[in-house]
């Protein structure tokens, strides 16, 4: 079930859920030699600032979020219960395998055209 679907007659009610993406500082730690900034770090701080939710969008090139970062987000995740992780990409590259292994609350499709990815654009680049 997801936490921020609400019946309508609770405290929920004409609240907008806000989702940080961190997809930009994993393209800024993809950029340097270190993991600095760290993508878990980053998702625990917009978390402890209030954040209702994390949104990621892994690519098949992994220019922002790497595997490993799904699988170490989706860690992060259990121990926030009422927070929303929410998925995004094309069902045709590799999102479906993420969505099966990490099952998160959120999986958004994004419309990115065949090819995408490799030429460095999308929809949501």
């Amino acid at each position: 079930m997801n936490p921020l679907v609400t019946s309508g007659l609770d405290a929920q009610r004409g609240r907008t859920a806000l989702s940080v993406n961190v997809n930009k500082v994993a393209l800024l730690r993809n950029s340097r030699a270190l993991d600095v900034p760290n993508v878990v770090r980053a998702a625990t701080l917009a978390l402890e600032a209030g954040a209702d939710g994390i949104t990621i969008h892994p690519r098949p090139d992994e220019r922002h979020i790497r595997a490993r970062d799904v699988d170490e987000l989706a860690a992060l995740m259990k121990a926030w219960p009422q927070a929303e992780f929410n998925i995004e990409g094309n069902p045709f590259h590799n999102l479906m395998d993420f969505v099966e292994t990490v099952r998160p609350h959120q999986c958004t499709f994004v419309p990115d055209g065949a090819g995408a990815w490799r030429r460095g654009v999308s929809w949501n680049a």
